[in-house]
């Protein structure tokens, strides 16, 4: 197998229990996933899946109850908070429904933030943020607010401020939930650009239209895998 397509993820057995009131949830149960380097892979299912439970866990925003994940080589299971936090910023690149984008900074500050995190040099953040926002065609918009950019655009933002550092993988939730479908299909057909140009992007749709942008879907009921399904080349 070529270096270049090694796992980038790997789960095993992955469990996620919520206890509430002495009610135990089963959002995942036993999960195996390999997600290789470069690959795209889409996660489908219904409400109550457990799909945004697994990108959590993936995202490390969550731990999981059980189980193992490998990411980038390194054990992610158990690390502490701020080792989650450490490695969220520069291995992991969110890109939300809600665009969350901070209404207060222009959209050169927005994409720059995680950066200023890092420590990283000025001139160094600002080359990173420019190669960003023209990855996504919005490079002319620098000194705009997040109110004065349609749906579309705040979107493509927060897609250049996913790829600002860099991540070993971008991790999209419903990414076009909140567009609608004229650019729901440009903000797709984006992520499919950079996925050609060697993104590993694991992405969570409802929409099967979307889900046939990805090189595979994983199919998931009640917390487990069910099936998977790949696309013809």
């Amino acid at each position: 197998m070529s270096a270049d397509y090694q796992n980038l993820i790997h789960l095993e057995e992955v469990t996620k229990v919520f206890v509430t009131d002495e009610v135990e949830t089963h959002a995942l149960a036993g999960i195996h996933l390999d997600i290789k380097k470069g690959e795209y892979v889409s996660i489908s299912g219904p409400s109550g899946c457990g799909k945004s439970t697994l990108l959590a866990i993936l995202g490390l925003l969550d731990t999981p109850s059980g189980g193992t994940y490998i990411l980038n080589n390194q054990p992610a299971s158990g690390l502490r908070m701020q080792d989650r936090a450490r490695i969220r910023n520069r291995e992991i690149g969110f890109i939300f429904q809600a665009f969350n984008l901070i209404g207060d900074l222009n959209v050169y500050e927005n994409v720059e933030l995680p950066l200023t995190y890092r420590g990283m040099p000025g001139s160094e953040r600002k080359k990173a943020v420019m190669e960003a926002l023209e990855k996504v065609g919005m490079a002319h918009r620098v000194k705009h607010y997040p109110s004065q950019l349609s749906g579309g655009q705040q979107q493509r933002v927060a897609v250049a401020r996913a790829l600002a550092g860099s991540p070993s993988v971008l991790l999209a939730d419903e990414p076009t939930g909140n567009l609608d479908s004229a650019n729901g299909e440009a903000v797709m057909e984006l992520m499919r650009g950079l996925h050609r140009n060697g993104a590993t992007i694991v992405m969570v749709t409802h929409d099967p239209r979307y889900a046939k942008f990805a090189d595979r879907t994983v199919h998931m009921f009640d917390g487990r895998i069910v099936e998977e399904t790949t696309v013809a080349a």
